[in-house]
């Protein structure tokens, strides 16, 4: 009995191949795995639709064209449209070096050449069945990351998660909220969450960037002007602060106001009403304002650059978005979200990360932050030549290693820390619930706890 758990534990291995005599060969040879073997195209698709394996070895010449190499690419293509996830590897002769890397080009993972060396095939193996796994746990969080509570954002950590939360609090009520962070964390996709998810989102979001537009125009932009008020205004033109009536001014980059105008805004803030530039008239104005820095604005006030009036007017609820590099288990998952979008946009059939590129991709500290991240990924789809991104396709080399070796326990660990950070996120500590996220057992879960150094949740419950 004992035996056949141990058989049921060990993966699947499904090998194309109709040589009767390499078929024993490699049963005997390769007991890690659990072997399945087909010989031909259509017994293939069936053993794989049958055992799901995460890996397949694949002979180029199989029968009716056992000399030739078109009914194995027919199967390397049909095999991947069924499971593109699958890591196969296919096999060539000795002198079939370029249908070998057509092939990788196609899809196929990896290439083998005869004569069968098997310690050198068995590391092709562990390697392929190690990345798939990699794969298959970054598939889980970004499946995870799914059930975010606002629409476009991708909460795949718990500071995120919890960001979310607060803003689903806050959006309701009619409110000035501040929102904190450095450059490219995404300050303006909270700001247009609070609007959408508050009694204004029927009403207009309008954005402007206080450190984008030069001082002399930006009161004109802000409150509007009149006719002939200063060479150039032709005509009367509202500022944004009147277009934004009835939904949200989002002031991007606050901290960057010039002072004059920053006591102009105030005055707004407390009477609700502006005066066009070259104007008398007061308008009134109902508005929210949503304002966002990534400066210091304690110290912008200490230096005197920056009203401490108007920090708490605009600031009575303030958020604060967390740097990528202290989003615990949201990286990885980030980065296999626009992996996905991008190689759709750009019809590239690039499948996943290489581990020297998801070690880089968790050791890196992203001072740009997700912005970053975004375009590191959008250049790698583009310029990688395989069907997965290596370190160098993202130009980080900080953290990546040759071979994996401890490195790739590491990044599996951190991996399976991840997903129960976020699944103990997503069910507020319920460990039952956790436990169904995860597809494991109850007892699983708490046996990963202890593995993994976590706490168990206090009051988690069923």
């Amino acid at each position: 009995m004992p035996r056949k758990d141990t058989e049921k534990q060990r993966p699947t291995l499904l090998v194309v191949e109709d040589d009767a005599g390499l078929q024993k060969q490699l049963k005997w040879s390769l007991d890690d795995y659990e072997v399945v073997f087909a010989a031909t195209r259509q017994e293939a698709l069936a053993a794989l639709r049958r055992h799901e394996p995460g890996v397949v070895l694949q002979d180029l010449g199989l029968p009716p064209d056992p000399e030739g190499v078109t009914e194995g690419f027919e199967a390397l293509k049909e095999i991947l449209t069924i499971a593109p996830a699958t890591k196969v590897i296919v096999v060539t002769g000795n002198a079939d070096r370029d249908n070998a890397l057509h092939a990788v080009r196609y899809g196929a993972y990896d290439f083998y050449q005869k004569p069968i060396d098997v310690e050198v095939l068995k590391l092709i193996l562990g390697r392929a069945y190690r990345i798939a796994a990699l794969e298959a746990e970054n598939r889980r969080l970004v499946a995870l990351a799914e059930h975010s509570p606002i629409e476009g954002i991708i909460a795949a950590d718990e500071a995120t998660l919890k960001l979310c939360r607060m803003v689903e609090k806050v959006a309701p009520a009619d409110i000035s909220v501040l929102i904190l962070g450095e450059s490219g964390t995404g300050k303006e996709l909270f700001a247009r969450a609070l609007h959408n998810l508050s009694p204004r989102s029927k009403g207009r979001f309008v954005a402007i960037n206080c450190a984008a537009i030069p001082e002399n125009l930006l009161e004109s932009e802000l409150f509007g002007h009149e006719k002939g008020a200063f060479t150039g205004a032709h005509k009367q033109t509202q500022g944004k602060v009147e277009l934004a009536s009835g939904g949200t001014l989002f002031l991007d980059e606050i901290g960057d106001m010039p002072a004059a105008l920053q006591a102009k805004l105030l005055r707004f803030l407390q009477e609700r009403v502006v005066e066009r530039v070259g104007g008398r008239e007061e308008i009134p104005v109902d508005v929210r304002v949503v304002c966002a820095t990534n400066q210091d604005l304690d110290q912008r006030i200490k230096d005197g650059l920056f009203r401490e009036d108007l920090y708490y007017r605009i600031g009575e609820v303030t958020l604060r978005v967390p740097p990528l590099r202290e989003r615990v288990g949201g990286i990885a998952v980030l980065a296999q979200v626009f992996l996905q979008r991008f190689s759709a946009a750009h019809g590239r059939a690039v499948r996943g990360f290489a581990p020297d590129a998801l070690a880089a991709i968790e050791s890196y500290r992203w001072p740009g932050n997700v912005r970053q991240l975004e375009n590191k990924i959008k250049t790698a789809v583009v310029m990688a030549e395989g069907n997965l991104i290596r370190a160098a396709d993202l130009g980080l080399q900080q953290g990546a290693a040759d071979e994996m070796g401890l490195n790739l326990r590491e990044v599996r660990t951190r991996a399976e820390r991840q997903a129960v950070q976020q699944a103990l996120a997503l069910s507020d500590g319920n460990i039952s619930r956790a436990a169904e996220l995860l597809g494991i057992t109850r007892p699983t879960l708490y046996d990963l706890l202890g593995k993994l150094g976590l706490k168990e949740p206090s009051g988690g419950g069923e």
